[in-house]
């Protein structure tokens, strides 16, 4: 029988424990930057684009960026349309 005790005080510590206010840490909900009314992504417009890309040079994610996944493509397609007119670099060295 304390057996059966010794469970039902480790159920209540739980119960007690989800009760109690423990919360996981959300994060903030990124917004798209385009959808707001930003200018849109343009190729002629390569300090805008910088912002969009690693030093090493590469796209960064739309979930690190908080690009809707229409805009997304549109940068991705700008991007590349800048690195094809040397506005951007390929990679950097």
């Amino acid at each position: 029988m304390r057996e059966d005790n010794e469970f039902m005080d480790k159920d209540a510590a739980l119960k007690d424990r989800k009760a109690g206010g423990v919360r996981k840490l959300g994060y903030k909900k990124k917004v798209c930057k385009f959808c707001q009314g930003a200018a849109p992504a343009d190729y002629k417009n390569p300090e805008m684009l910088r912002r969009y890309i690693t030093e090493r040079g590469k796209i960064l994610p739309a979930r690190i960026t908080g690009t809707c996944a229409k805009h997304q493509r549109a940068l991705n397609r700008e991007i590349k349309r800048a690195r094809v007119l040397a506005y951007l670099p390929f990679e950097k060295k």
